[in-house]
């Protein structure tokens, strides 16, 4: 067994695949490829396979990741329909219909830390799919916190996305899903958090998403987070965050998201992810602009 080498665990049927991460004399800690899941496994519980076998659960993540993509766009879809007919110019309060887009859109920005970075990567390829304007940052879920608070004033996200990997810690006796200590990564999630409630206290004008695989979802929201993981302490899938960050981008922010949304736009539905009633991050202004790559903005010195 090596660093690096792609498992499954005999005791669990194999329903997961795992990259080693870390090896000890007769364990190793691994993390999950498609689940946000770290964990420690004795070696002999353990198969070393030559690729990443589609599981049942795997194979239907794949198909739920497919469809919540088409929800988003169908979302993007309908959203720049109303626009174009004037259902929501608030400046005249009169219909505005033209044949060209008359506004321009300006999404929430996503600041996204992510404690692994092949996550992280398939996070931002996502993000750039559904053309979510999104900064992403690679950082051991022990230094969010710090790492938050140097970013945080220089980016001025709209949504903070907070997540990499987690678990519970089953070899703690007596057993307690709610006793932070029994959770790999929760409490480092819960001072990052804190952070960016201390940079903004609102919680709409900070959307933050938290948390990983069998997070502490209670403590999560407690400390400010506007959506957690995870209510039933199950696997939620690499980018199950992201979804619920595309949601709140690409909702207005005159709007609430629909929680039965964000529900169907996760692979893992309610018993992966949780929340509180927040408002989106997107706007709409006038007049139109032309290039929008080219506007830059620096903000003013202190």
């Amino acid at each position: 067994m090596n660093l690096g080498d792609l498992v499954i665990r005999k005791s669990y049927g194999g329903d997961v695949t795992f990259r080693v991460e870390g090896l000890q004399e007769d364990k190793a800690v691994i993390k999950g490829t498609e689940f946000r899941l770290l964990a420690d496994s004795p070696l002999d519980d353990l198969v070393k396979v030559p690729y990443e076998p589609e599981t049942k659960k795997t194979r239907l993540a794949h198909i739920k990741a497919n469809e919540s993509y088409s929800l988003l766009q169908q979302h993007r879809k309908e959203q720049a329909q109303r626009n174009q007919a004037g259902l929501i110019d608030d400046w005249n309060h009169t219909a505005v219909k033209a044949e060209t887009p008359s506004y321009f859109e300006m999404p929430g920005k996503v600041l996204h830390l992510d404690g692994d970075p092949n996550y992280l990567k398939k996070s931002m390829a996502l993000y750039e799919r559904l053309r979510v304007p999104a900064e992403g940052h690679f950082v051991h879920e022990g230094s969010m916190a710090e790492t938050l608070y140097r970013l945080l004033p220089r980016s001025r996200p709209d949504i903070v996305v907070i997540t990499g990997h987690d678990g519970v810690l089953k070899s703690r006796q007596p057993y307690d899903l709610y006793n932070i200590n029994h959770y790999k990564n929760s409490a480092n999630f819960i001072a990052a958090i804190q952070v960016a409630r201390q940079y903004e206290w609102h919680l709409d004008a900070l959307t933050i998403v938290a948390g990983a695989c069998q997070s502490h979802f209670e403590a999560l929201i407690r400390a400010g987070a506007n959506f957690a993981s995870s209510p039933s302490r199950v696997l939620i899938h690499a980018l199950d965050p992201v979804y619920v960050a595309a949601k709140a981008a690409f909702t207005s922010v005159k709007d609430t998201m629909n929680m039965n949304d964000i529900v169907h736009h996760t692979i893992t539905g309610s018993e992966g992810i949780g929340g509180l009633e927040s408002k989106g991050s997107y706007r709409i202004g006038l007049p139109p602009l032309q290039d929008l790559t080219t506007l830059k903005v620096t903000p003013a010195a202190i």
